[in-house]
């Protein structure tokens, strides 16, 4: 922590879960986090990376812990660990997603693919706030929830439909909760990237590079690139006092993209 010592600690004490800890987005968030004063739990389902990224930012500040948040149960039990382990939880940053494995155009959607994405992308974020929410209301902490959502959140897709349903379904999600909670002083917001290369997009870099230029052609903002920092630094700004008077609010992180591509393999891989 000595290289930041000398600026504002945004999220000084504050603590944290992010889900998907252990890559992507959720990594740059949680090295985020922490550099900004935060204790960070990491919950993933990628053990030796996740544990790999706690260790990296020290046990005093960061602590991995197993959760596939498709399983009600285990989302319980990674809040209930946070809670025991630090008395409190202030942050939640419910982030784990996967994508489609095929187009899944309308005519010929694979349902059982369908549920299992939905389980983790849909559902799966409605545990985390469910359960976060009540941790936070015993406390009493007006804490601050953050869910990845997508610029798919608020368009239609050539393909991957059960991926643009289940943002969908966390934009939902966010405004429902966020009249909700208000009462509790509780903040329910959402960031929705663009194109972000993860490692779990798993495309090639000729692919990446197809889907990258595609998307800064559509972009108003040019001469700059999404990157995993870039959306995390949104996540900071929404999880800090900087947005105290901010709730149910859908946070583009997307460069003014004016539209989605019409290429039937390109999506936004924003894990």
């Amino acid at each position: 922590m000595a290289e930041v010592s000398g600026q504002t600690l945004k999220l000084d004490g504050k603590v944290s879960i992010i889900t998907g800890g252990a890559s992507g987005i959720g990594e740059a968030t949680a090295r985020l986090f922490v550099k900004h004063g935060a204790l960070v739990v990491i919950v993933d389902i990628q053990d030796e990376l996740g544990q790999k990224v706690a260790d990296s930012l020290g046990s005093d500040h960061c602590t991995y812990f197993h959760c596939d948040v498709a399983d009600e149960q285990q989302v319980i039990s990674a809040v209930n660990f946070t809670v025991g382990t630090y008395g409190r939880l202030d942050i939640m940053f419910s982030n784990a997603g996967i994508v489609s494995t095929s187009k899944q155009t309308v005519l010929d959607l694979d349902l059982t693919q369908f549920d299992r994405l939905y389980a983790i992308n849909a559902r799966g974020t409605a545990a985390c706030v469910k359960h976060a929410a009540r941790a936070m209301v015993e406390k009493h902490v007006r804490g601050s929830i953050i869910c990845t959502a997508s610029v798919a959140a608020s368009r239609g897709g050539s393909s991957r439909t059960d991926y643009v349903m289940a943002k969908h379904a966390v934009l939902g999600l966010v405004r429902s909760a966020s009249k909700q909670l208000g009462v509790h002083g509780i903040r329910v917001n959402c960031v929705s990237p663009s194109a972000v290369v993860t490692s779990l997009s798993k495309r090639s870099p000729e692919a990446t590079k197809k889907t990258m230029k595609l998307y800064e052609k559509l972009s108003s903002l040019k001469g700059i690139e999404l990157t995993v920092e870039r959306v995390a630094d949104a996540v900071l700004f929404l999880a800090s006092e900087g947005s105290s008077f901010i709730t149910g609010h859908d946070l583009p992180v997307d460069g003014g993209l004016t539209k989605l591509p019409d290429e039937d393999d390109l999506i936004m891989y924003n894990l």
